[in-house]
């Protein structure tokens, strides 16, 4: 199993920067793709940004594509997002994800507020 803890989020205003971080229970290096994904007021749950357990590849939905950036630190077990030019319609819940032998394990979300 993997337990998975966010944090980060605050509430900023437009074109301000956050950096999330998604820490893990256990070693990331195992788990093939992590993600970040988000859920706001009356929305589905949609994908924001995924990585490959070595970081060698990278996926973006468009609408964060060049203002978000998504990494990984094995050595501290813990998957980021860097959050740039960031504006209202980016409100919304982000939850971390990893996909574990076919299992997918959420964390409890951390909110993030875009609003002047």
């Amino acid at each position: 199993q993997v337990q998975l803890v966010e944090s980060g989020g605050d509430m900023v205003q437009p074109g301000g920067s956050l950096r999330l971080s998604c820490a893990s229970s256990r070693s990331i290096f195992s788990i093939s793709t992590m993600g970040w994904y988000r859920q706001a007021p009356g929305k589905q749950r949609e994908l924001v940004a995924t990585i490959t357990y070595d970081g060698s590849r990278t996926n973006y939905a468009d609408s964060v594509k060049g203002r978000f950036t998504i990494s990984r630190d094995n050595a501290k077990n813990t998957v980021y997002v860097q959050m740039n030019s960031l504006k209202p319609e980016d409100t919304a819940i982000y939850y971390c994800n990893a996909a574990l032998d076919g299992v997918n394990y959420w964390g409890q979300g951390t909110q993030v507020t875009v609003s002047s």
